[in-house]
């Protein structure tokens, strides 16, 4: 079922998964949807590969580690956290070349703690690989002395970012 996309993440500059400006990066994009999930589209590269024609199944843990942790900006961009916990299930390959989509959310969130579960989906909208995850929740600046402010995280417009996921 298609959701509706009402808002789209920033995208940092050098980060492997979302940096635009990393050329051995995914350049993933995040869209906000109505169902309070976190939708993620991304192609992965030949260079992502681990056998021929299959993406590496780190590539896909850390998308959905991306994707989850996220999640906890949907409505709050100002929310950060880092990874405690993620377990992931490898269920199909996924293939490099494809736009691939993921879907997240926050299962359960709490004071210090938030768990969230997400997949990505291969180019016949089937599960492929799955993972549930815990983040512990810390403003940014206990996790970076950088700034995230101006070129260094920003929304990327693009010419094909969906009405809909």
């Amino acid at each position: 079922m298609k959701q509706k996309v009402i808002n789209k993440q920033p995208n940092a500059r050098h980060c492997f998964i979302c940096g635009m400006e990393n050329e051995k990066g995914l350049k993933c994009q995040f869209y906000e949807t109505d169902k309070n999930e976190l939708a993620a589209l991304f192609t992965p590269h030949e260079m992502h590969q681990s056998f021929p024609e299959r993406v590496h199944g780190g590539i896909s843990a850390s998308v959905l580690d991306e994707l989850i942790g996220r999640c906890l900006q949907i409505g709050n961009p100002d929310m950060w956290a880092v990874t405690v916990e993620l377990n992931v299930k490898f269920l199909k390959p996924l293939p490099y070349g494809k736009q691939l989509k993921a879907i997240g959310r926050i299962d359960k969130d709490t004071r210090l703690l938030a768990f969230g579960s997400g997949e990505i989906l291969n180019e016949n909208g089937e599960v492929a690989v799955s993972a549930t995850a815990k983040y512990m929740k810390m403003p940014i600046d206990k996790i970076t002395a950088e700034s995230f402010e101006g070129d260094d995280w920003k929304v990327y417009p693009l010419p094909d970012d969906p009405a809909e996921i």
